[in-house]
C-alpha cells in the first residue's frame, strides 16, 4: 500500500485581477495505486463538502506521492 497526497485545486481571480491557484483541499490517502487513491479522495472530498460532485469546488486535482522517509 502507498500513501498519496491529493489536492483540490481551483483557479481564481486574485484582488489584482490576475487568475491565480488556491488549494482547496488536501487528503493524505492509503491506496494500492494513484487511480485508486484519486477515486477514495473525490468519495471523501465530496463527504466532507457536502457535494455531489468534487468539481463543483475544483477545477483539477494533483497527486502526489508522500514522500515517508524520515
Amino acid at each position: 500500500m502507498s500513501r498519496f497526497v491529493v489536492l483540490f485545486m481551483k483557479d481564481v481571480l486574485g484582488d489584482n485581477g490576475r487568475e491565480r491557484e488556491v488549494c482547496q483541499g488536501l487528503l493524505e490517502i492509503d491506496a494500492s495505486t494513484e487511480g485508486q487513491a484519486t477515486e477514495m479522495a473525490k468519495r471523501k472530498f465530496c463527504e466532507q463538502q457536502a457535494l455531489c460532485d468534487w468539481s463543483l469546488h475544483a477545477d483539477r486535482i494533483r497527486i502526489e506521492a508522500a514522500d515517508l522517509r524520515a
